[in-house]
């Protein structure tokens, strides 16, 4: 068993293990991508962060039939916006766009699960950047002078395939870390997590994200992927096949930042 230490995000679980054909299996398989861009309803609910709305109300059913599972609040941030601290966010790379999430670290720990099955693929890859950033309001700042950011991404086992942050068997953990940088600055690290999914029951897994240390930390585009081979998320031109569309072809036929693992019995 591969056990690390540092945070969670979970997806829901599609059940195509059993009707993905062999070739299927052998591809890699993109199950998510997202980049925060679009949400559904959202309200700047004062200092450019929506507090008030869960993940799943603004990004639930991208694609149609994903669901979210969190912990606490887990925010959405407006970086275009210009009321954070007085003057709005910066993102000088601009990889974040105009939305990003953002997790706090304690106080209330904020926690991400999404949930997939992976079929009879070795590795659920995960990829997306993460930066640290800080609050004006509800209770932040929460960023101390100087703080890195440092993620928690934890696999478990998930035999029934439900939505939730991950419980039982743990199949690996990593760690990643950004940089410091100023509490109204985005500074992006990319960071690629091949997570051993070799263990699991039946395919289905859970992905929860946390975040370990650093205050306050945001993260953006998300693309995870199943796939045989280690850090593979797939042809990024490609769409992600929506859950129906998955049964219906199983019917028919930045720099990287440094990740850490810890092993054990």
């Amino acid at each position: 068993m591969h056990i690390t230490q540092s945070l969670g995000i979970i997806l829901t679980s599609f059940g195509l293990n059993a009707l993905l054909t062999p070739s299927l299996q052998a591809a890699t398989l993109v199950l998510y991508d997202q980049d925060f861009e679009n949400p559904v309803g959202f309200v700047n609910d004062g200092g450019d962060v929506n507090i008030n709305r869960r993940v799943n109300t603004l990004y639930g059913d991208q694609p149609p039939g994903f669901t979210f599972a969190q912990r606490n609040t887990v925010e959405t941030l407006l970086i275009t916006g210009n009321r954070a601290f007085g003057t709005g966010y910066s993102d000088p790379s601009g990889k974040g766009g105009n939305y990003a999430l953002g997790m706090l670290a304690s106080i209330n720990d904020d926690l991400l699960g999404l949930s997939f099955n992976v079929g009879s693929n070795q590795f659920l890859n995960v990829r997306l950047d993460i930066s640290s950033i800080d609050l004006s309001v509800f209770s932040g700042p929460f960023v101390p002078p100087g703080a890195i950011p440092t993620f928690e991404f934890t696999l478990y086992d998930n035999p029934s395939g439900a939505t939730g942050l991950g419980s039982g068997t743990i199949l690996d953990v990593l760690q990643a870390s950004g940089t410091a940088s100023p509490r109204t600055v985005f500074d992006w690290t990319e960071v690629l997590l091949p997570l051993d999914a070799s263990g699991s029951t039946n395919g289905n897994v859970t992905l929860r994200i946390d975040l370990l240390s650093g205050g306050y930390a945001a993260l953006d585009n998300i693309r995870i992927a199943a796939s045989n081979t280690s850090g593979d998320v797939g042809d990024t031109s490609a769409a992600v096949p929506e859950p129906a569309t998955m049964l219906g072809i199983a019917l028919a036929g930045g720099g990287l930042a440094c990740l850490k693992r810890r092993r054990s019995a």
